[in-house]
C-alpha cells in the first residue's frame, strides 16, 4: 500500500505554518499538568463510496479541525499512532477495500494550548475516538520483520552538523512534491529522525545503525520509481541512490523484532 499522497496533504498544511513546524520527540509540549488537555469533541465517519479519490489527511493550521478523505481502516490507525504499514497487524480482511471520510473538531478550543503540541499529541488526540467508533480492541507483540538498517555508506557521510548542538529533541523537517520529484529538507535532525522519515518512504522500519551523533542539515531529493520512466536524463536519482549519493548513507536489508501493534477486534464505525 503506498501512503505517499497521505504525507502530500499533511504537508500542504504544515509548510503553511513553515518549515519550522516542529516535531518534539519524546519531550512533552509545555501543556500545564493542571489542566486539561485539549481533546476533539466531535468525529463523523462517512463511508466513501466515490471508488476513487486521493487518500489524504489534512490539520488545519490551529489544530483544531482535523479532516481524513478516502482512508482505509489501517491508513487511520498509521496515522493516529504514528506507525507504519508493516507495524500493523489483523485488520479484519472487511476493512480492505472499504474507504471512509472522517472529521473530527475541538468545539471551544484552547487555541493557546493546541499551539504548544507537538505532531505526536496531536495523534494522540485521535486514538480515543478512533477506538471507540471502530470498535477497536488490540494488543502489542514483537515479530522478527524485515527491516532497514541505515549505515555509513563507503566514502562517509555527507551530512552537515548544524550550527547548535545544544537542541533536543527531533529537529525541523519539511517534505516538498514536486510534479517529477520530491525534496527533503532536515535542519537540527538527529539520526533516529532521519530513519523514522525514511521509513516512512520505504513503509518498512528503518534502524539508525550509523552511529553519527548530534544534529544534522540535509537535503534529499530523489524520483518516484513510478515517474522513473518519463523523467528527464537529468532529474533527480530513485530513492536509494539519492540516500546513497547525497547523504553518504546507505539502506542496508536485514531482518529485526519490530513492535507490532496487532487488531483482536473492529467493527464498522457506529452511527454519527
Amino acid at each position: 500500500m503506498r501512503i505517499k499522497d497521505i504525507f502530500l496533504a499533511i504537508l500542504i498544511s504544515i509548510c503553511a505554518t513553515s518549515i519550522t513546524s516542529a516535531q518534539t520527540a519524546s519531550t512533552p509540549a509545555t501543556v500545564s499538568a493542571q489542566s486539561t488537555p485539549p481533546a476533539y469533541d466531535v468525529m463523523t465517519i462517512k463511508p466513501n463510496v466515490t471508488g476513487n479519490g486521493s487518500t489524504a489527511f489534512s490539520l488545519d493550521t490551529k489544530g483544531d479541525h482535523f479532516i481524513a478523505h478516502h482512508v482505509s481502516l489501517k491508513q487511520i490507525m498509521q496515522y493516529v499512532y504514528n506507525l507504519n504499514e508493516d507495524s500493523i497487524a489483523g485488520v479484519p480482511a472487511q476493512f480492505d477495500t472499504l474507504r471512509f471520510d472522517i472529521e473530527a473538531k475541538v468545539v471551544e478550543p484552547d487555541l493557546d494550548a493546541l499551539k504548544k503540541m507537538n505532531s505526536e499529541q496531536r495523534r494522540a488526540m485521535l486514538r480515543p475516538l478512533v477506538t471507540e467508533r471502530f470498535q477497536l480492541k488490540t494488543h502489542t507483540e514483537s515479530r522478527i520483520l524485515p527491516v532497514y538498517e541505515l549505515v555509513v555508506a563507503k566514502g562517509g557521510p555527507k551530512c552537515k552538523l548544524s550550527d547548535d548542538q545544544t537542541k533536543l529533541g527531533w529537529g525541523d523537517i519539511g517534505l516538498y512534491y514536486n510534479r517529477s520529484d520530491i525534496k527533503l529538507e532536515g535542519r537540527g535532525l538527529p539520526m533516529a529522525h532521519l530513519a523514522k522519515t525514511l521509513a516512512d518512504q520505504v513503509h518498512r522500519t528503518v534502524i539508525d545503525k550509523t552511529g553519527l551523533a548530534g544534529n544534522y542539515n540535509l537535503t534529499l531529493q530523489w524520483t518516484p520509481d513510478d515517474r522513473l520512466a518519463s523523467t528527464e536524463a537529468d532529474s533527480a536519482p530513485s530513492f536509494y541512490t539519492a540516500v546513497q549519493e547525497q547523504l553518504g548513507l546507505k539502506l542496508q536489508p536485514a531482518k529485526a523484532p519490530v513492535e507490532v501493534l496487532v487488531v483482536d477486534h473492529a467493527a464498522m464505525p457506529s452511527d454519527n
